[in-house]
């Protein structure tokens, strides 16, 4: 005699829950050694990832911005307690069914693991290892867990039940061990595989040490004008991060390399030390955006990028008259697929090592990157880029234009009303509104604000005006009591007017202008 029928279904589920913790953290404390992706819900959730459908990532990106991986992540955790609860239930009621079960979700980590786009067999191992382990956790706890029979009236007068309740507490003291110390093995393998990741391909020595070229020419990035509210430099620590990682890529500088080819009469390879020795490193400030920056939205950051401009290394590589694309990939196979043209026309297309004066972060794709400015992230800013295929658009897809986005992914002109906040309340009488205004390749020559209905007044332009970089503004308004609508509008540097047409982001970025309600108190 044991648990009750209630106390019995607990028992499994929370069996089923510590058996497949302890196997993520068995995984989790292995996939170091192989590959920092190889560890389960890093697969999985690379997998889900590939295969979500398009709405499901853009709603992902509009309510979570860049914390969408974590909220993947805790989602995938919250699905995977949820079936091993059920696995834990099943090996109860019918058993071998729940181990089964069990067994059958691992499966599908594995191959997801072995699938992932840089990944050999070799990644599927620290899942199996897990699954291994989490069957006999799973296992080793339900054959504590006995239920109950009811004693007779006669058994219970002659004073069984006093017995009964001695051997109750005694099994449920027993499961209780048992799953104190799987859930001690969680901990310990938890902890280990966070001190695993700090010592084992963790890049961050590597990054302390890396010095950042010194560029040939100067750019300007003081901003003299009274500031809106928004930086003209984005710090690197609030700078947007939109990528497919879950797990961010550790390349070490000195085993880095980059591979030119396909259509190129030569294939180049070249790695830091050649880039360093043979080319000279220039400095430019670039506003990055993403394409499912919403109208108004913050996925858009400006910095000043040190790196190599890409039109000598492809130039060295010969790309065929023919060629009209270069699809570029990351260390953990993430691709876009760039016009040549914009790497070869004129502009600070670079290979990037160096972000506002420091090394790039790891997570914004230190050692190498690619920037090009004109272009939405997806078709331009590679992270951790190993390699440029010289190619065709009508030959090869890449990552996002294989899921409907466009091909070229041109950025639109566009601004932002960063002061006041939107929904905010301000006093009667003169109200700095401010923002950023940005249409890179053609610039900013004028941005303006209408209050309500009313007509389009000019805006101050704060230096410095550079091309490729969001333009501050500001506009001092006399507020006038009650609930009023701020639109802001840039023109660009060829004289057109940002289009007031409301478009979604796909396939092509976001547009319309940017409104906010503001409430002026008496």
């Amino acid at each position: 005699m044991s648990f009750t029928p209630r106390q019995g279904a607990a028992a499994a589920a929370l069996a089923g829950i510590l058996g497949a913790a302890l196997g993520v953290g068995v995984g989790y404390v292995l996939a170091p050694l192989v590959d920092r992706g190889a560890a389960p819900l890093t697969a999985v959730g690379g997998a889900v990832i590939d295969r979500a459908p398009e709405a499901a990532r853009e709603f992902a990106i509009e309510a979570f911005g860049t914390s969408d991986k974590p909220a993947l992540l805790v989602l995938i955790a919250l699905i995977m307690a949820a079936l091993a609860a059920c696995a834990g239930l099943a090996e109860l009621r019918r058993p071998p069914v729940g181990l089964v079960l069990f067994a059958l979700v691992g499966v599908l980590g594995s191959i997801a693991a072995a699938t992932r786009p840089t990944a050999d067999i070799t990644w599927a191992v620290p899942t199996i290892l897990g699954v291994v382990v989490g069957l006999a956790a799973l296992r080793g706890l339900r054959r504590r867990i006995r239920p109950r029979t009811d004693p007779t009236p006669r058994d219970a007068g002659a004073g069984i039940g006093r017995s009964d309740d001695a051997a109750d507490a005694t099994d449920r003291r027993k499961f209780l061990l048992g799953a104190g110390a799987v859930g001690g093995g969680v901990i310990v393998t938890g902890l280990g595989g966070v001190a695993l990741r700090r010592s084992v391909g963790n890049v961050g020595a590597d990054r302390a040490a890396f010095d950042v070229p010194t560029a040939t020419n100067s750019v300007t990035t003081a901003a003299p004008g009274a500031s809106p509210g928004t930086p003209f430099l984005t710090p690197n620590d609030d700078f947007y991060r939109i990528d497919t990682a879950l797990t961010v890529p550790q390349v070490d500088s000195e085993r880095w390399s980059l591979r030119i080819h396909g259509m190129v009469e030569r294939e180049v390879r070249i790695d830091l030390a050649q880039l360093r020795r043979e080319h000279t490193a220039v400095d430019a400030v670039v506003t990055l955006t993403c394409v499912s920056n919403s109208v108004g939205g913050d996925l858009v950051g400006n910095a000043t990028w040190t790196g190599y401009r890409l039109r000598d290394l492809i130039a060295a590589a010969g790309p065929a008259a023919e060629a009209d694309m270069v699809l570029s990939t990351s260390a953990d196979g993430w691709t876009a697929g760039t016009p040549l043209a914009a790497l070869t026309d004129g502009r600070d297309a670079m290979l990037a090592v160096g972000m506002n004066g420091e090394p790039l972060p790891i997570e914004h794709g230190y050692p190498v990157r690619m920037v090009v400015p004109g272009l939405y992230g997806y078709v331009s800013a590679t992270k951790w880029v190993v390699s440029l295929e010289v190619t065709r658009f009508d030959r090869a897809q890449a990552y996002w234009t294989t899921l409907g986005w466009a091909e070229k992914g041109p950025i639109k002109t566009s601004s932002r009303i960063d002061v006041p906040r939107p929904n905010s309340s301000v006093s009667t009488g003169p109200v700095t509104v401010g923002g950023v205004a940005w249409a890179q390749g053609r610039g900013i020559s004028a941005v303006q604000v209408r209050v309500d209905d009313g007509r389009w007044q000019d805006a101050e332009l704060i230096d410095p005006d550079l091309v490729d970089a969001w333009r501050l503004w500001k506009w001092e308004w006399d507020a006038e009591p009650g609930r009023h609508q701020l639109t802001v509008r840039a023109i660009d540097g060829e004289g057109n007017p940002q289009t007031e047409t409301k478009a979604p982001s796909v396939p092509d970025g976001a547009s319309g202008l940017d409104t906010i309600g503001v409430t002026v108190r008496s």
